[in-house]
């Protein structure tokens, strides 16, 4: 006799589970997986740092910064070796993510980050800037970042901005390289001047 179909629908109920110990055991190996992950993530990000702690403390913003050129509010995603997106720079505090308000002036490019470290880039050790899409961590479309290379403790450095207004990129990209070049033409002329005088 067949059964009524009331009777097969309750039958393909899942059953009741029963095995709690093997499930506890799943979830808590797991948790385990995760805090190890992280703790390797962790140990990685320290012993970079240690590998690149020669790079000297990070210039403080000058008493007298100059008339602001240009002004950005947005994010500041990190910083890499110059031409090497991936070679994430972590010692002081450059691999620390944040809001970040950017003034450009005479006298280079200052940064400030709230819950960070801020820093400035004084105009001599400005190299240049380009649009992006990537650094360490973070991909965008074409364009979407603002990168600014610079020079600090004999290292080329790329660090990475997104202003809150991606259409301000382009005006970055042409005055921070109308102040390096600005810069690095007086540079070479006082050198060359002091060498004729020698």
């Amino acid at each position: 006799m067949t059964p009524p179909l009331s009777n097969l629908a309750a039958a393909q109920h899942s059953a009741p589970v029963t095995d709690w110990a093997a499930r506890i055991g799943w979830v808590v190996g797991l948790l385990v997986f995760v805090v190890f992950v992280y703790w390797l993530m962790r140990q990685g990000w320290k012993w970079r740092g240690t590998l690149q702690g020669d790079l000297p403390e990070l210039p403080a913003t000058p008493d007298d910064p100059g008339e602001p050129q240009l002004a950005l509010s947005g994010r500041y995603h990190g910083s890499t070796t110059a031409g090497q997106w991936l070679d994430r720079i972590v010692a002081r505090g450059l691999g620390t993510r944040s809001r970040a308000e950017l003034t450009l002036t005479g006298q280079g490019l200052d940064v400030v980050r709230p819950g960070a470290a801020d820093f400035f880039v004084p105009a001599a050790a400005l190299r240049g800037a380009r649009l992006d899409k990537g650094i360490a961590g973070k991909v965008l479309t074409e364009g979407g970042l603002l990168i600014v290379t610079w020079e600090h403790g004999g290292r080329r450095i790329d660090s990475g901005f997104r202003s809150d207004r991606a259409d301000e990129h382009p005006a970055w990209v042409e005055a921070v390289n109308r102040l390096s070049t600005t810069e690095h033409t007086t540079s070479t002329t006082e050198h060359t001047e002091t060498e004729g005088a020698r």
